[in-house]
């Protein structure tokens, strides 16, 4: 077991998957789970997974209140160790890439930190194109070099140098069209709410061009179409989502005016 690394995940009530991702990060001597109202049910698999795990298993109930960047700069706040791998309870870390943080962690030099690249699955499909087809992370750093920021999408800002790494994490998301739909209006209201607060306006061309633009651009230039139905649905989902996000801020203004 690695001695210098401590593996932060954010969950709420993802019962079907938090085992298998505390297993993925077994390898850390120290887990940090920060949880947003988990049920019991979720609560006793991280208890059950508790009684083998052979190193410091740290639990802390924290609502999210719609900022996933303060939800993270609270775990950061709870590790012990130097090396902070930061995951969510939908993701896994691969053997491979357990095997390259360990590797590399022995002698990390002046870097302080690594991006990471995400392979997503839906429906059984792993998407090699399209949106999510190549997109990287900084998800492993060193714990006091940065912070996160953006309340949705959250990004960590870390000071100095930073590398990539070859293997991937991998997100399973979205068990059905239904649960997609629901994250989908979750995080569009989100990012209305984030851009109302930073005054940003929108109007009616860009909220009938951006997300036509948008599934133009990840199915057909970024070859989303060659990953099937899968790339497809993927497409769509994420288009309906910019058209959400923005016709959720549009209505917001309009409230305003109605109330002012």
């Amino acid at each position: 077991m690695i001695k210098n690394l401590s593996s932060v995940i954010l969950a709420q009530n993802e019962e079907t998957k938090i085992l298998a991702c505390l297993k993925s990060v077994s390898f850390c001597p120290e887990i940090v789970l920060v949880l947003d109202n988990s049920t019991e049910a979720v609560i006793r698999i991280i208890k059950q997974f508790q009684k083998d795990y052979p190193g410091t298993l740290k639990i802390h109930q924290h609502s999210l209140n719609g900022d996933f960047a303060a939800q993270r700069n609270f775990a950061l706040s709870k590790v012990s160790h130097e090396w902070v791998l930061s995951i969510d309870a939908d993701e896994e870390v691969s053997r491979n890439l357990q095997e390259e943080i360990t590797k590399i962690l022995k002698n990390p030099g002046n870097v302080n930190g690594y991006f990471i690249k995400r392979q997503d699955i839906i429906y059984r499909k792993l998407l090699k194109f399209g949106e999510t087809g190549h997109i990287f992370f900084l998800r492993l750093g060193r714990y006091d070099r940065g912070r996160w920021i953006n309340k949705v999408h959250e990004v960590w800002q870390i000071s100095g140098k930073t590398g990539y790494l070859k293997n991937p994490f991998i997100h399973s998301s979205h068990k059905d069209i239904k649960e997609f739909l629901v994250k989908i209006n979750e995080y569009s209201t989100l990012v209305a709410q984030s851009w109302k607060e930073q005054g940003r306006r929108i109007g009616f061309w860009q909220i009938l061009l951006y997300p036509a633009g948008k599934f133009f651009k990840n199915y057909l230039l970024k070859f989303g179409f060659l990953d099937g139905v899968a790339g497809l649905i993927m497409a769509v989902m994420m288009s309906f989502h910019s058209f959400l996000a923005r016709g959720k801020l549009y209505t917001a203004y309009l409230k305003d005016e109605k109330n002012p």
